[in-house]
C-alpha cells in the first residue's frame, strides 16, 4: 500500500478514464511508440485550444498592447524542463548572458539557464502574491542596461499555482529593454486572460503535464510561441538538431537516412504513448477546471471566516492548479511545518510550494548575496504556506475532511 492509499485525502491524484486507457492500447498495438501521429495531433489540438478567440477580442487587446496576434504554434516535449531549455536557447541564452526569474519557483526554472551556461538574476515576489515583482524586474533591467555589456536575454515569470503574473507590464518592460519573455506556465493551464491564455502572452510559454498538473501525460510538456523563427529553432533543437522529424523520416517517400544535422541539439521529444494520454486529457481540461473551481469555492467559503489562515491570491485567469493556504503565525502557537505535519496526522496529503532557491546549497554557493534577507517577500510567503489537496475527482466528503482538519488544528493550536 502506498502512502497515498493510507491517506483519507491524497494530495493529488490524476483523473484517468477508459478513453485514455484505450488510446494508450491503440498506440501500443500500432507498433509506433515514439513521436508520431499522436504527438502531432496533441500539438495541433493544443494550438487550436490556445487560439480560441471568440469575437476577436483577444486579438484586439493584444494589438492594443503592442503584442503579436499571430497564431499560436505548439511543440510537444518530454518535460517542462526540456521546454524551458529549448525556449531559453532559442532566445539567445548562452554563456556570458543572463535571465531574470523569481527565487519562488521549482528549481528547474533557474537551473535551465545554468544548463546553458548563463547566470540568473533573481527578483523578489510581490508582498501579497506569489508573482514576480515587476518593480524588482525593472530595477534589474535598468542596472543591466547601464553596464558596459548588457547580459540579460529574457525575463522568466512563473505563474505560481495558476495565478497569472502581470504580463502586460512585464511585456512592456521586455520591449523597452529588448529582451524576451519566457513564461513558466507549468501551473497555468488553462489560465485565460484578456491577452490570451497564459503561456501565449509573452514570446514563449512552457507548460508541464507532470502527473500532478491540471492535465497530465504522466511526464511531458508543451512549448507555445507565436514567433515562427523561434518555433523553427526549437523544432530543430528538440530532436538532435536534425532537419527532419522522426515521423517524417519514416512515413515520407524520401529515404529515412537522408537528413542533416544543423546544430548540436537535444532529445526532448514526447513519445506517442504519452501524447495519446494528452489528447484525451485536453478534451477534459475545461471540466477539470470547473471541478477544481467548485472545490476552491468550498474552501474559500469555509476558510474566509477563520482568523488563523488567509485565502490564496486570486486574479484574472487563475487556473487553480494549487490551493496555497497561508497561515497567520501570530494567531497560532505552531508554525507552518507543525501545521503541515498536523494535517498529515489527520490523513490529509499536503505539500509545500515552494522552498525558495536561496535555501539550497548549490544556489547559496553560486551567488553569495542570494539570501533570504534580500528576498523578504519570498521568505515570508514560503514560511507561511501549505498546499492542501485540490484535484478534479475529489468528492464533497473529501473536501469536508480537509476543511474539518484545518479548522480542528486551528482550534487546537489557536494563540
Amino acid at each position: 500500500m502506498s502512502d497515498a492509499d493510507s491517506l483519507k485525502v491524497p494530495f493529488s491524484k490524476p483523473s484517468i478514464s477508459q478513453e485514455e486507457e484505450q488510446c494508450v492500447l491503440e498506440v501500443l498495438r500500432s507498433g509506433w511508440l515514439t513521436t508520431g501521429k499522436y504527438a502531432l495531433q496533441f500539438e495541433n489540438d493544443f494550438s487550436h485550444f490556445m487560439n480560441k478567440d471568440e469575437g476577436g477580442k483577444i486579438r484586439q487587446n493584444r494589438e492594443k498592447a503592442g503584442l503579436s496576434s499571430a497564431p499560436v504554434i505548439s511543440l510537444a516535449v518530454n518535460s517542462n524542463t526540456s521546454g524551458m531549455i529549448l525556449a531559453m536557447e532559442a532566445c539567445g541564452v548562452a554563456p556570458g548572458t543572463a535571465v531574470i526569474t523569481t527565487p519562488y519557483t521549482f528549481v528547474s526554472t533557474a537551473a535551465c539557464a545554468r544548463h546553458l551556461g548563463a547566470d540568473v538574476f533573481f527578483a523578489d515576489i510581490e508582498k501579497n502574491s506569489y508573482s514576480i515583482d515587476v518593480l524588482a524586474v525593472e530595477a534589474l533591467l535598468k542596472k543591466d542596461a547601464a553596464s558596459s555589456k548588457p547580459r540579460i536575454k529574457a525575463i522568466v515569470p512563473v505563474h505560481i499555482a495558476g495565478n497569472v503574473c502581470n504580463m502586460q507590464k512585464l511585456c512592456a518592460l521586455a520591449k523597452q529593454y529588448n529582451v524576451k519573455v519566457i513564461e513558466d506556465s507549468a501551473h497555468a493551464f488553462p489560465s485565460k486572460t484578456q491577452l490570451g491564455y497564459a503561456g501565449t502572452i509573452g514570446d514563449i510559454g512552457v507548460f508541464s503535464f507532470y502527473v500532478t498538473k491540471t492535465i497530465t501525460t504522466a511526464e511531458g510538456g508543451m512549448v507555445c510561441t507565436r514567433d515562427q523563427e523561434l518555433a523553427k529553432r526549437m523544432t530543430v533543437m528538440r530532436m538532435h538538431g536534425m532537419d527532419r522529424t522522426t515521423w517524417d523520416r519514416y512515413t515520407s517517400p524520401r529515404a529515412s537516412w537522408e537528413y542533416d544535422i544543423v546544430a548540436p541539439g537535444y532529445k526532448f521529444n514526447l513519445p506517442d504513448v504519452l501524447a495519446a494520454i494528452g489528447c484525451c486529457q485536453l478534451k477534459r481540461a475545461v471540466s477539470f477546471f470547473e471541478k477544481r473551481s467548485k472545490i476552491v469555492q468550498k474552501y474559500n467559503s469555509a476558510f474566509s471566516t477563520l482568523d488563523f489562515v488567509q485565502l490564496p491570491p486570486d486574479g484574472e485567469g487563475n487556473s487553480w492548479h494549487l490551493y496555497l493556504l497561508r497561515i497567520v503565525p501570530e494567531k497560532l502557537k505552531i508554525g507552518r511545518d507543525d501545521f503541515a505535519k498536523a494535517l498529515q496526522k489527520k490523513g490529509i496529503g499536503i505539500s509545500v510550494h515552494f522552498i525558495p532557491l536561496f535555501h539550497f546549497t548549490y544556489w547559496k554557493s553560486l551567488y553569495p548575496d542570494f539570501t533570504a534577507l534580500n528576498f523578504p517577500n519570498a521568505e515570508s510567503s514560503w514560511s507561511r504556506t501549505v498546499s492542501i489537496p485540490l484535484w478534479p475527482d475529489m468528492t464533497d466528503e473529501m473536501a469536508e475532511e480537509v476543511i474539518n482538519a484545518v479548522i480542528a488544528i486551528g482550534k487546537e493550536y489557536h494563540a
